[in-house]
Formats: C-alpha cells, sequence, structure tokens
C-alpha cells in the first residue's frame, strides 16, 4: 500500500514539464519503473498521479461495474477522459499534456500535494485558494467524516 507525504511547490516549463523534488521522488522510487497515470480530478480543478499499482486496483474496482447500465458507461467514459500514462524521465522530469495542464489551469508555479495513495497537481494559487475556502467548516468535516464511535475510529 502506497502511502505518501508532503506538500511540494514547484515550477513548470514552457513545455509542461516539472521536476519531481528529490524527497518526493524518493518515496516514489519503487514506483519508477512501472509509471504513472495522470487524470482530471472529480470533484476539484487539479490533476491527480496515480502509481501505475493505484490504478490498476482502482480500474480492478471498475471494470466490475455493469456496462449493461448507461450511468455506468457514463460514469467510466467521463472518469477516464483525458487518462494519460507517464513516466519520470532520466533527469527526473514529469511531462504534463497539454490538454492537462489547460484543464487544471496550471501556470508557472504548482504544488504537489500527497493524497494518501496519490498526488494531486495543482496551479498554487488555485491550490492556497482551495486550502483558504475549505479552512472554515474543516473542523466540522473531520468531525463528521472521521469523528465516528465506531472501533477502528482514529484518535
Amino acid at each position: 500500500m502506497v502511502n505518501l507525504i508532503g506538500t511540494y511547490e514547484c515550477k513548470v516549463d514552457a513545455k509542461g514539464r516539472l521536476m519531481v523534488p528529490s524527497a518526493l521522488k524518493k518515496q516514489l522510487a519503487p514506483m519508477l519503473q512501472e509509471g504513472f497515470v495522470l487524470k482530471r480530478a472529480v470533484f476539484q480543478s487539479c490533476l491527480e498521479l496515480y502509481p501505475m499499482e493505484e490504478w490498476d486496483k482502482l480500474m480492478k474496482k471498475m471494470n466490475g461495474l455493469n456496462r449493461f447500465k448507461k450511468k455506468n458507461n457514463d460514469f467510466i467514459r467521463r472518469f477516464t477522459a483525458g487518462v494519460k500514462s507517464v513516466e519520470v524521465d532520466a533527469n527526473g522530469r514529469l511531462l504534463i499534456p497539454k490538454d492537462l495542464v489547460g484543464f487544471a489551469g496550471i501556470g508557472k508555479e504548482i504544488v504537489l500535494n500527497s493524497a494518501i495513495n496519490i498526488i494531486e497537481i495543482w496551479d498554487k494559487e488555485q491550490y492556497e485558494k482551495a486550502i483558504y475556502e475549505s479552512t472554515d467548516d474543516f473542523a466540522e468535516l473531520a468531525e463528521e467524516v472521521m469523528g465516528n464511535d465506531d472501533l477502528d475510529g482514529i484518535s
């Protein structure tokens, strides 16, 4: 199971390449050979970078959907729209395809945010805005999501 840690600020060059920070590259080292999948996020205007192992787990779940239900087909189509297979090159750079740069509104400065088993790629300004907007209700959200009284709750 992948548990990535950290938030990193980087720059993207004119071709859409970013240098993966060394601390993050160390965490991703076991996954570099297999490559990654880059896709549009569902709920935010950012990108999600999946290690191939995590992507395969997700695709196994999605493959269990009944394709004779229109809703399922529509979901699969939208979820996988713009999906790209990407690699970190020998120089430690990752190329973000132009269509995905456009979707996420990525400028020169970006934030790579670890989200447990994936990396979110944000335009820095949009990331800071999303974090700021979520601070008001974060305590309520934390209580609702994590504050249940079941036995495997987190203390």
